[in-house]
């Protein structure tokens, strides 16, 4: 049964979506506190390393100049190996170096990954069922994330466990799902042969614009949110990882029904119902005194991270099959101009406390 499905190219965009969160999700639940009880981080630390980890990003496009030596399941091979190996070793390296190494060979594995995850979903999918496919990609994503925030709390609050095994146990179970997606499945061709060089169109500059925007509202989230609610109201590991449960939760029924919802609205009222929306949550971040409050604040940003799925059905809709790969390489560069400078930006500012940082 498994190696029929594993003949499918949606099984293979579902194992995909699995994998990489194993790792990716277990280094997010842990690194604030990892990073302030083993490496002494402070706000300037952790903006530093997070342009790091964005650095790979903005690099991204380079995985078209890949194409010319190899086929894209296999740099997905080998972008999973990078995202699983760093992080199987990051509890090895508790110091500001060592994180900053570990993190940066995470990255560019995660960000590889997710490079050609959503290059081979734009050519192996129709226009018609991308929506579905991408909806239910990201419930496929959530539940695996759900499992490990689950099987993490376990870990780290019952039995205790020290972040070294944590970590090397998540990176490798990413490792082998590597292994059979590499061994397991046969190579996949889309609709057309894709371009190996760079390609930027005119007629793609929207496309562009809200993909600039999408790497300037991400970061908001994934770095000083969680930052925010660790350092200003004191969230533990276990207390952490119960509130991306919730967000897992909340994806693995939303997203398929968001995916829904694009073919049915479109994605012009779908962007534009999501932009109004993150107007109003980080206005209001900006008087969260209440963890509370906080934590709904971060329950609703992360939920309307599943509208992003409008973006790339635009895309599919408006690009050449054979634009596919250097365009989804391009994307993701322009998502991360904003999201290399940010982070730093962002830490200096909170080494500055203004009364949104500082503890009551």
């Amino acid at each position: 049964m498994l190696k029929q499905q594993l003949q499918k190219p949606e099984f293979f965009l579902y194992l995909f979506a699995a994998a990489v969160p194993i790792s990716f999700a277990a280094w997010q639940a842990m690194i604030n506190n990892f990073s302030i009880e083993q490496a002494g981080f402070t706000g300037i630390e952790i903006g530093i390393l997070q342009s790091l980890r964005e650095v790979p990003g903005f690099l991204a496009f380079a995985v078209v100049f890949l194409l010319v030596l190899m086929r894209e399941q296999t740099i997905a091979f080998f972008s999973l190996l990078a995202l699983g190996i760093g992080t199987a070793i990051t509890g090895m390296l508790p110091s500001v170096m060592g994180l900053y190494f570990t993190t940066v060979l995470m990255s560019v594995g995660f960000h590889y990954a997710e490079t050609i995850s959503q290059s081979l979903s734009l050519q192996l999918v129709s226009a018609q069922r991308l929506p579905l496919v991408l909806g239910r990609m990201m419930a496929v994503g959530s539940f695996i994330g759900l499992a490990v925030f689950a099987v993490l709390y376990i870990m780290v609050e019952w039995l205790a466990l020290d972040y070294l095994w944590v970590y090397l146990l998540f990176g490798l179970c990413t490792l082998v799902i590597a292994v059979v997606m590499y061994f397991g499945c046969p190579h996949f061709d889309g609709e057309a042969e894709q371009h190996r060089t760079m390609v930027l169109r005119k007629r793609y500059w929207l496309y562009y614009l809200l993909t600039f925007l999408s790497g300037a509202r991400r970061q908001i989230f994934v770095v000083f949110a969680g930052f925010l609610m660790v350092e200003k109201f004191g969230f533990t590991v276990g207390q952490m990882s119960l509130l991306f449960l919730v967000n897992g939760v909340l994806t693995i029924y939303l997203a398929p029904r968001i995916g829904r919802l694009v073919n049915h609205w479109g994605e012009r009222r779908t962007l534009t119902l999501e932009y109004a929306g993150l107007v109003c949550i980080f206005t209001a971040y900006a008087y969260a005194e209440s963890a509370w409050f906080a934590s709904l604040l971060y329950i609703f940003d992360h939920v309307f991270f599943a509208m992003a799925i409008a973006l790339k059905s635009y895309l599919k809709k408006i690009a050449d099959p054979a634009d596919m790969a250097a365009t989804a390489g391009v994307s993701f560069s322009i998502n991360h101009i904003a999201a290399v400078v940010l982070p730093f930006a962002l830490g200096l500012v909170w080494i500055v406390r203004p009364r949104c940082c500082c503890r009551k």
